[in-house]
């Protein structure tokens, strides 16, 4: 859970650093704060040998129906942060399942992979980062990345650091982090 949890963070970090409306310091504290609102609703709906069970609950989704949702909205109150300047799309759907994150881009779109875990650590490792790049690229491809060749690398470190962490909560931020 804590590999799935931690890429779907990272890949609503990168679109909301995209959006520019926030600085570094609010944007860490929202994940922070994400990071444990989905650790604390997943508990107990996480079924690795049955990966598309509860897959609905752990469903982060926004929408013309569904204009806010429910963890982002905690997370937003928790950490000071408007909703609106998360920048995130009016149309996004997110699927965070045991050995995967999916996405889906707009309700009429087709979804797509953020990223998958196998049971081989060092495989996801160097994947992982990538994936997940490449999926915020889709998401964005309308306009300009903002982020340095040195923020993705200190970014990559942080990701990498916290989803094969094997103890003790995560606590995102991508300039400083701590677990326990």
């Amino acid at each position: 859970m804590k590999k799935e949890i931690a890429a779907v963070v990272f890949f609503l970090k990168r679109l909301i650093k995209k959006a520019e409306k926030l600085n570094g310091e609010k944007v860490d504290l929202f994940v922070e704060r994400l990071t444990v609102a989905l650790q604390e609703k997943y508990k107990g709906h996480w079924y690795p040998d049955n990966p598309s069970k509860g897959q609905a609950f752990r469903c982060i989704r926004v929408n013309r129906f569904h204009k806010e949702d429910t963890e982002l909205l905690r997370a937003c109150a928790e950490s000071g942060v408007q909703y609106k300047d998360l920048g995130l799309p009016k149309e996004l759907t997110l699927w965070v399942d045991p050995g995967e994150v999916c996405c889906r881009y707009g309700e009429s779109n087709h979804g797509f992979t953020v990223a998958t875990f196998s049971s081989d650590d060092d495989d996801d490792k160097e994947d992982v980062t990538k994936k997940v790049t490449r999926a915020v690229e889709r998401v964005t491809s309308d306009y300009h990345s903002g982020s340095s060749s040195d923020e993705d690398t200190s970014c990559r470190e942080w990701l990498l650091h916290l989803c094969f962490k094997q103890d003790g909560p995560l606590i995102f931020g991508c300039t400083s982090y701590s677990t326990g």
